[in-house]
């Protein structure tokens, strides 16, 4: 587990300091100073540039920039909303209207992805690759999106303090500015060329008996194949165990509706390969997966099999969301290009 202690030196400052891993380790030493915390932002957003610690996976990273999401949250109805209303679902349930919710585009630091993979896989973009790639798909590793109530924020005194083949590319160090990173022309070039598989536009959740299943979709392009459009999506799915009693994913069970008038169902153990057990201590796992479909609009939902100690069962609620594909007039992705 990757462990973080906090010491305090002097008053107002709390210093992150994690453990040494690997061979290179200096003799004796087991503790390395990362930076000092900064007041969480109850209100505004973070910049770019921002050093942040993830709340619930641990792992350092840096900003690159905002998304301003509709949060469509099952468990409550606000009176107020700023932003159109889901469809109806297909689990019968009530109008849900969305509330505007800010996430991030993150760059992980790589000396944290090892510790983290046993309760995230989504710490990468995945793409469509270019018609004439031989590849269906190719991605970007140490990528994420992070709700703004995941940022802790803290700052550094070094230069390059996240480790990722794309830091220095993306962004320039200027002690001038708080925080000390601004964003090069090249990260602003990517961010415009690949807005439209990037953005992060609606996040739906749901939980039952305490364990909340937020889903988010993301379009990735449509492709030829056998003289036909396949339309690509992909969907990043976090569980997470708000309650005490430790549990363990078993099983998955998906619809997925396609506008053309087809209804798929899929059964399977576990989800990409894991059966996951969520506890106090590791209480949340998140993945990617990717759906096509042969029409350019469709919803998907779905329920978990949770299975708890002593071994009985119950299901869990995947809020339903929309297949959405209103982009696939824009040029193909760029992806790794700037």
């Amino acid at each position: 587990m990757h462990v973080i202690y906090l010491m305090r030196p002097a008053v107002g400052q709390c210093v992150m300091v994690l453990p040494v891993f690997g061979r290179n380790r200096p003799e004796g030493k087991i503790l390395e100073t990362v930076g000092v915390f900064e007041a969480v932002k109850q209100h505004g957003k973070y910049e770019t540039g921002q050093l942040f610690l993830h709340s619930v996976f641990g792992y350092r990273g840096i900003v690159l920039f905002p998304w301003h999401a509709r949060l469509y949250d099952r468990d409550i109805t606000p009176p107020m909303s700023d932003s159109k209303p889901e469809p109806p679902g297909p689990h019968g349930s009530k109008e849900v209207k969305g509330k505007t919710h800010t996430y991030y585009q993150v760059l992980i630091d790589t000396r944290d992805c090892p510790h983290i993979s046993q309760r995230s896989q989504t710490e990468a973009v995945t793409f469509l690759a270019n018609h004439d790639d031989s590849r269906a798909l190719y991605a970007i590793p140490g990528l994420d999106y992070v709700s703004h109530e995941d940022i802790l924020p803290y700052n550094s005194t070094e230069q390059v303090p996240i480790q990722h083949e794309l830091f220095e590319r993306f962004l320039l160090y200027n002690p001038a500015k708080s925080p000390p990173f601004t964003a090069r022309d090249t990260l602003k070039a990517w961010q415009e060329k690949n807005h439209p598989w990037l953005e992060l536009s609606d996040v739906h959740r749901e939980t039952t008996e305490n364990i909340r299943v937020t889903v988010i979709p993301f379009y990735m392009g449509m492709r030829e194949a056998q003289n036909s459009h396949v339309y690509w999506w992909r969907y990043c799915i976090r569980l997470e165990n708000m309650g005490n009693e430790v549990v363990q994913l078993r099983e998955r069970h998906w619809r997925i509706f396609s506008l053309s008038g087809t209804l798929e169902t899929v059964r399977g153990r576990g989800v990409v390969g894991r059966e996951p057990v969520l506890s106090k201590e590791q209480p949340a796992f998140q993945y990617s997966s990717h759906v096509s479909l042969q029409a350019p609009s469709g919803h998907m939902w779905g329920t978990f099999r949770i299975e708890r100690t002593d071994g009985s069962h119950f299901d869990v609620r995947i809020p339903p969301f929309s297949l959405e594909s209103n982009k696939d007039d824009k040029a193909p992705p760029a992806g790794y290009t700037f």
